[in-house]
């Protein structure tokens, strides 16, 4: 089978909610990563193939095929098609294995994959708010299949993380000092330049904005859960913000015709489903699934990146695999380093093929979860 390879990756600093990207308009900051990717790789733009980008809440400014729309913006060729797909939290990490398979199926050479999310300027879920006037205004009410199968229970990221906790018996002062050490290692890099190559900054910022130095287990500890009873806080998860990244996926054809140096390859892809109501958990099958089809085993992938998207979710995961800390979102995660849902699967990418290049390692696995419990895994291969 062909191969796919990864010639470039960049990413806009992560804005926090209300912070430097919140003024821009999404179309904007998408067209910003795709003007630095085309001027990184120095491949002529006429020869992109696609562009497919992720997003959800695609409503307002996020609407329209912001794929398509950001390229145009960008002033980059108009015979350049655009996609935009959602798959929830792992829409951008979707957009990079379409784009792989596009290249292994020999279909397309040079293909766009990314994704952007301004959360300050749509709001999360909004497109659900948008159909409040609608007969069935979310997934779930008036559906009679949804609730034979699973009645009507709620259904949510805030009780799927609480399941989670309670099913693995994971203590809320084990979040806590899991999240600390989020905070910690993302101070860290970024104290010590280790972003600097993979972010283009745009707009009033030049850095990451969501790592919190002054963050401490004594103030975790005073925040209330967010649902009563619960052991989930503000602290324990994700932080809302604004983002967004873009990788170039060739063909060894195209490498070749155009004089591009290959930095990494798509090894293996998986994308596997798991509980609905758990919501979170499939990174679990899914790490199992990518490993299986790369013919590896935990111990030869050196770098793992798993998305924060709740301090439980990854200590699940970690119960589940027993991997160690030391090979575990090295720079942090999104508890530290920010969660723009459409953007994250390749924002987390792209750190993870310049911490391999860093460390000179080879493999890289990543996974996350994502709404209706799915979850994408990939791993990579640095060249």
């Amino acid at each position: 089978m062909a191969e796919a390879f990864i010639v470039e990756a960049v990413r806009t600093q992560v804005g926090r909610r209300g912070g430097s990207l919140s003024a821009e308009h999404p179309v904007d900051v998408a067209a910003h990563v795709l003007t630095s990717l085309v001027k990184r790789a120095g491949i002529d733009p006429v020869v992109v193939d696609d562009v497919i980008l992720g997003a959800t809440d695609m409503v307002g400014p996020q609407a329209g095929d912001i794929a398509r729309l950001a390229w145009l913006a960008a002033g980059l060729p108009e015979n350049v098609p655009g996609v935009t797909i959602d798959r929830q939290c792992g829409s951008s990490q979707q957009a990079v294995h379409f784009a792989a398979q596009a290249v292994m199926s020999g279909t397309q050479d040079v293909v766009v994959a990314g994704g952007v999310q301004l959360m300050s300027v749509v709001p999360m879920n909004i497109a659900w708010s948008a159909g409040q006037d609608l007969v069935h205004p979310d997934p779930f009410s008036g559906s009679r299949g949804w609730q034979g199968r699973y009645g009507t229970q709620e259904v949510s990221q805030f009780r799927a993380a609480e399941l989670i906790a309670r099913r693995w018996e994971i203590p809320r002062e084990e979040m806590e000092r899991f999240a600390l050490a989020s905070h910690e290692r993302a101070v860290h890099a970024t104290e010590h330049g280790w972003f600097e190559r993979e972010i283009e900054a745009f707009g009033a910022g030049s850095r990451d904005e969501c790592p919190r130095p002054s963050t401490s287990l004594e103030r975790m500890a005073t925040l209330n859960p967010l649902t009563e009873g619960g052991s989930i806080t503000a602290a324990l998860s994700s932080q809302i913000c604004d983002g967004a990244a873009a990788l170039l996926i060739c063909s060894e054809r195209a490498v070749e015709q155009y004089g591009l140096r290959p930095r990494a390859r798509v090894h293996a892809m998986s994308v596997r489903g798991d509980d609905p109501v758990y919501m979170l958990t499939a990174p679990i099958p899914a790490t199992r699934d990518v490993l299986r089809r790369a013919g590896l085993a935990l111990d030869d992938i050196d770098l793992f990146e798993i998305n924060e998207a709740f301090a439980s979710v990854v200590l699940a995961w970690q119960r589940e695999l027993g991997v160690g800390s030391e090979r575990l979102n090295v720079n942090g995660g999104a508890i530290a380093l920010g969660h723009p849902i459409g953007a994250s699967g390749a924002r987390i990418m792209t750190t993870l093929l310049h911490e391999l290049e860093r460390r000179q390692a080879r493999f890289g696995l990543q996974s996350m979860c994502e709404g209706g419990g799915q979850a994408n895994a990939t791993v990579i291969e640095r060249l």
